[in-house]
């Protein structure tokens, strides 16, 4: 792998999926918890709100502290964080214990937020769309790969042993008891790799950096009054709501429903399942990509057109999954609305990288954090309601939240409906000489000053760094 950039961007998406292979470990087993520690779906749904809103707040740190100490360290931390509680699932006895672990191994869902800074670091915002994408979508496959290496093999396999064992205990109490220890463990030793063999970006650590006077020391408060301050983030993040809080959602719940209403088995139904998550291989990548030739072709306007698009198919294609009334039906109506759902993530992330170049990170950060809220409100719609009702309303939502499309509107571009956003220029200052009535006018001199002449900053793949505080050019 090429260092810096390919080396950073197979590390940004190797984290992430890792991260959630660890989260959504338990996912495909909660059927089995649910039966072995006697609990009620609303008890189950809430462990599974717990697990989302884990990460709304840490995401927001997570994008603010990347752009303070870089990806790289964020990375590890929130690997660590996450894998280790996962490997202690199975000390777990009692609803409370549920939601409290959930909530921590929750976490992980920031790993996200660090995937997608690395890469916005490392190549340029006219391919942001689809690196950050690709990224983001091979990351997601751990939530898939946990639904089929988890529910479908490690939990018959050492359902297995411990019936060949001649256990007394009941051997799927004891299985989904061992299972997560593989998964915490593998997310656990990866945090070494990170820190020993990747890099924080083009130019090289931002703590040696820091130490090498290389590297301003960002404001936190000025980095989220930034962000903040942009309504165009505040529409993003809605709309992220409805795609990765969909996705979220849709996680946790299918395995349940495809057990409950076509009456599959645990290692069938995590199986089907998985086939939501398998989409992430290409779908949210072609979606990065489509806004990327969008953009070439049309300009942000482009963008924001195929980012409208689908997100209204997203949700009509939920609304038609929640009407099918056969297994294939259902599976295919799921495959569909998993394309739609990725492309818009893959959409809404080609868009950021545009919003304010400094705080990069911080941005994604909030964006990042409206998937895990909007997975907190549609997992209260399953909480309360019947499966079916829940997907159809969850559907809609999304569907009249495309329209958030027309609002957005970032400084130097077009919007739907609106012509490019100028930014104001600072008016000249002019300076008067003062003169007297014995004395000529200065003769005016015109002398280059050091660092004044125009330079264009470029580099191989990323963006020019907005933390450096070199004025000079910057070679690579």
């Amino acid at each position: 792998m090429t260092r810096p950039h390919m080396r950073a961007f197979h590390f940004a998406w190797f984290s992430f999926f890792f991260a959630f292979l660890a989260w959504f470990a338990i996912a495909p087993l909660l059927a089995e918890v649910q039966k072995s520690l006697d609990l009620t779906k609303e008890q189950i749904w809430t462990s599974s709100i717990a697990s989302v809103a884990g990460a709304v707040v840490t995401r927001c740190m997570a994008g603010l502290f990347c752009d303070i100490y870089g990806a790289r360290w964020m990375s590890a931390a929130v690997l660590f964080i996450c894998g280790v509680p996962t490997i202690f699932t199975g000390l777990v006895n009692s609803a409370a214990g549920l939601s409290v672990l959930r909530l921590v191994t929750g976490i992980g869902g920031s790993a996200f937020v660090t995937c997608q800074y690395w890469t916005c670091t490392m190549f340029t915002k006219e391919v942001a769309g689809t690196a950050n994408a690709l990224a983001a979508g091979w990351g997601n496959l751990g939530g898939a790969v946990a639904q089929i290496f988890v529910g479908s093999m490690l939990f018959p396999l050492f359902k297995w042993i411990y019936s060949a064992a001649g256990t007394e205990k009941d051997p799927a109490d004891l299985s989904w008891r061992t299972c997560c220890i593989i998964p915490g463990l593998m997310c656990t030793i990866f945090t070494f790799y990170v820190l020993r063999y990747s890099d924080d970006s083009p130019k090289g650590n931002y703590r040696k950096r820091k130490h090498l006077g290389l590297m301003q020391k960002p404001s936190a408060t000025k980095h989220i009054k930034a962000a903040i301050h942009d309504h165009n983030t505040w529409l993003l993040l809605i709309q992220y709501g409805c795609c990765f809080g969909v996705e979220l959602t849709t996680s946790n719940a299918a395995a349940l429903y495809f057990k409950e209403e076509f009456e599959l088995s645990t290692e069938a139904a995590a199986a089907v399942a998985s086939t939501f998550g398998w989409m992430n291989l290409f779908a949210r990548g072609l979606g990065g990509f489509l806004s990327d030739i969008s953009n070439a072709y049309l300009g942000m306007r482009g963008r924001l057109i195929w980012q409208m698009l689908c997100f209204f198919l997203e949700g009509v294609f939920v609304m038609l999954f929640s009407k099918a009334k056969t297994l294939g039906g259902a599976i295919t109506a799921l495959m569909t609305f998993s394309l739609f759902v990725q492309g818009a993530e893959g959409s809404t992330f080609g868009i950021v990288p545009y919003l304010n170049p400094n705080v990069t990170g911080t941005v994604a950060g909030i964006v990042g954090a409206g998937g895990n809220a909007g997975a907190v409100i549609f997992s209260i719609f399953f909480r309360q309601m019947e499966y079916r009702d829940a997907f159809f309303w969850m559907g809609a939502a999304t569907s009249v939240i495309s329209s958030l499309s027309i609002f957005v509107w970032i400084k130097g571009y077009e919007g739907l409906f609106f012509q490019k956003r100028v930014i104001p220029a600072p008016s000249p200052k002019i300076s008067v000489p003062s003169t007297t009535n014995n004395s000529r006018p200065p003769i005016a001199t015109l002398e280059p000053q050091a660092g004044a002449s125009a330079q264009i900053i470029t580099r191989s793949y990323g963006e020019t760094d907005p933390h450096s505080s070199s004025s000079g050019p910057v070679s690579h």
